[in-house]
C-alpha cells in the first residue's frame, strides 16, 4: 500500500448566509412593533441613518411623485440597480462609494433646523409621561390615610409588596425551606421578617383586608369569598357553608349535591349562589397596571368596485435615508481617517434600507395572493373561509414556504371582514358531504353560532352539537368537538347550564 496526492475536480452547491442574507431573515420575521423599535435602535446606532420628515417628503413629492415614493421605501439607487463593484484581487467584494453616491440623488435634502420648535420654556417630553397606578399604589394610597404604628406600617407594606395579580396574598417557597404548614402560610414569613409576633401580623393583615377592594390580601379563593360576603352583610348560613365545603360542587353546578348535603332545598342553593356569583373572584384585577396592546395592521385590503386592492400600512415607519453630511464629506473626501468606519456604516444603512423595502414587498405579495384565494371569505364571511396551506401561497407567488410562514407570523391584515393575522387564513381542510372542503376555522364558526343560539337551561352535549353540524353537511367526530370547544373557550354542557 503506497501514499500518494492526488487532486480531484468536484462541483458542488452551498448556501452561504452571509450577514445581508441574516439581516433580511430577521426583519421578515420581526413584527411590525419590533420593527419599529429596530429601525429606531439603528438611527441612535448608525450616524449616517437620517429620518425623512413630512415637509422634506412633501417637497420631494412636488417634485416627483414617482420618485418620491420609491425614495421612501428605498432611497438611493432604483430596486434593479447595484452599485458598481471594484474588480481586484483585493477589493473584488468592495463597493466604489463614490460612483454610488454619484447616483445617489435626495431631492429637497436641508439641515434639521429648530425653526419649527414650540416654546424652549416647555417641559421635556419626558416630563409629561403618566404612569397608570396599579394595586400597590392604591393600597399604599389608603395605607397613608389610616392610623398605623411603625411596626404595623412595616408588617403592611410587606403584605401590599406579596400580592399578585389577583389581589391574594401570596409567597411562593424559595429553594431551602420546607414544606410545612407553618413556612407555607404567608403571614408567618411577613411577621418573622418584619420582626413581630403573630398576633400583630394578623391584626394587621384585618385592617389591610378591610381596604379597598373588598376581598384583597385574602390567602385563598375561600377567604376571598369570606370577606366580601362579611362586608356586604350577605354572609348567610348557606352562603358561607357553600363556600368553604362546596367549592368543588359550586364549580361544576351540582347543586342537587349541595342541597343533600346541607339539607335544604335546591331552590335556597340557588339563591345562596345567586349571591356568591355577585362577588369578584379576582378584586386586584380591577386595578391592573396592565395596558391594553392594540394591533396596527400591516396592510389593508379595500374593496374598490367589483375588485379588492392591497395596500401596505407605512404609518408610523420612519422613512429612512442617507445622512447628506456624511454623504457629502465622503464624496468630497473631508472624511479623512474616519472613511473606513463611514463606509461600513453607509453599507450598513444601504442593507437596512433594501431589507426593509423586501420585507414590505414580500408581505404585499403574500397578502395578495392571500386575496385571490380567500375571495369569498372577503365577500360573504368566516362561514365561506376555504382550506389553503403554506404551499399554496409559496407556489403561487414563487417563493419558498419557510419564507411565506416567516412573513405570516405576527403580521395583520385589516379587511372588510375584520383584522385578523395573516395565519388565520391558513387552515386545514375537512370533507363535507357533498365532497366539498371547508376550512376548520369555519367549522369553528358554525360550533359558535350553534352553542349561541341553544337554550342556557337545556345546552347542547358534544354528541348533539356533532348532529346539529351533521344536518349542515359537516361531519366530524365528537373528539374533534370537544377539541374545537376547548380551544374557542367554550365550558362542557354541565357547566355551561344556567339555573337562574
Amino acid at each position: 500500500m503506497s501514499l500518494e496526492l492526488k487532486q480531484h475536480l468536484k462541483m458542488t452547491q452551498q448556501l452561504v448566509m452571509t450577514p445581508q442574507l441574516q439581516q433580511a431573515i430577521k426583519l421578515l420575521q420581526l413584527s411590525r412593533m419590533e420593527l419599529v423599535d429596530l429601525i429606531r435602535t439603528e438611527l441612535n446606532e448608525n450616524p449616517l441613518l437620517d429620518e425623512q420628515g413630512d415637509e422634506e417628503e412633501g417637497r420631494a413629492e412636488a417634485a416627483s411623485p414617482a420618485e418620491a415614493k420609491l425614495e421612501a421605501l428605498e432611497p438611493g439607487p432604483k430596486p434593479d440597480e447595484k452599485p458598481q463593484e471594484v474588480k481586484g484581487e483585493e477589493g473584488a467584494n468592495e463597493i466604489d462609494w463614490d460612483q454610488y453616491l454619484d447616483h445617489y440623488q435626495l431631492q429637497g435634502h436641508t439641515a434639521p433646523s429648530n425653526r419649527n420648535m414650540g416654546d424652549e420654556e416647555l417641559p421635556g417630553f419626558e416630563a409629561t409621561l403618566t404612569r397608570k397606578s396599579d394595586l400597590v399604589d392604591h393600597l399604599t394610597w389608603q395605607l397613608r390615610l389610616s392610623r398605623f404604628s411603625e411596626d404595623e406600617e412595616r408588617v403592611a407594606m410587606l403584605i401590599i409588596g406579596n400580592l399578585d395579580a389577583d389581589g391574594y396574598f401570596r409567597m411562593p417557597l424559595v429553594d431551602g425551606e420546607a414544606d410545612e404548614d407553618a413556612v407555607r402560610d404567608p403571614l408567618v414569613r411577613v411577621a418573622f421578617e418584619a420582626g413581630v409576633g403573630m398576633e400583630v401580623a394578623e391584626r394587621v393583615l384585618r385592617k389591610v383586608q378591610g381596604l379597598d377592594p373588598v376581598g384583597v390580601a385574602a390567602r385563598d379563593l375561600r377567604e376571598c369569598l369570606l370577606l366580601q360576603a362579611r362586608h356586604l352583610n350577605a354572609d348567610l348560613p348557606e352562603v358561607v357553608a357553600i363556600i368553604e365545603r362546596h367549592l368543588k360542587h359550586l364549580e361544576s353546578k351540582n347543586y342537587a349535591a349541595i342541597a343533600r348535603d346541607l339539607k335544604i332545598p335546591v331552590e335556597e342553593v340557588v339563591k345562596a349562589v345567586k349571591v356568591i356569583a355577585s362577588f369578584d373572584p379576582k378584586p386586584g384585577r380591577a386595578h391592573t397596571s396592565e395596558e391594553a396592546q392594540y394591533i396596527t395592521p400591516d396592510v389593508h385590503v379595500y374593496k374598490v368596485g367589483d375588485r379588492y386592492v392591497t395596500v401596505l400600512n407605512d404609518d408610523g415607519l420612519s422613512k429612512l435615508r442617507i445622512s447628506g453630511m456624511y454623504r457629502q464629506a465622503l464624496k468630497s473626501g473631508q472624511a479623512g481617517a474616519a472613511k473606513d468606519y463611514i463606509q461600513d456604516k453607509l453599507r450598513s444603512a444601504v442593507w437596512l434600507i433594501r431589507s426593509i423595502h423586501q420585507r414590505q414587498r414580500t408581505i404585499f405579495k403574500v397578502t395578495e395572493s392571500i386575496v385571490k384565494f380567500q375571495r369569498d371569505f372577503l365577500d360573504k364571511g368566516i362561514a365561506h373561509l376555504k382550506p389553503l396551506i403554506l404551499r399554496d401561497v409559496a407556489e403561487d407567488i414563487g417563493m419558498h414556504e419557510s419564507t411565506v410562514s416567516r412573513v405570516t407570523t405576527n403580521k395583520y391584515v385589516h379587511t372588510p371582514q375584520g383584522i385578523y393575522e395573516l395565519k388565520f387564513f391558513f387552515n386545514s381542510a375537512i370533507a363535507r358531504t357533498g365532497g366539498d372542503e371547508i376550512a376548520s376555522e369555519a367549522v369553528k364558526s358554525h360550533l359558535k353560532q350553534i352553542v349561541a343560539a341553544e337554550d342556557p337551561k337545556h345546552p347542547h352535549s358534544d354528541q348533539k352539537i356533532v348532529e346539529l353540524l351533521k344536518g349542515q353537511g359537516i361531519e366530524i367526530a365528537r373528539r374533534t368537538v370537544a377539541k374545537y370547544r376547548e380551544v374557542l373557550g367554550i365550558l362542557p354542557s354541565s357547566k355551561r347550564k344556567k339555573y337562574f
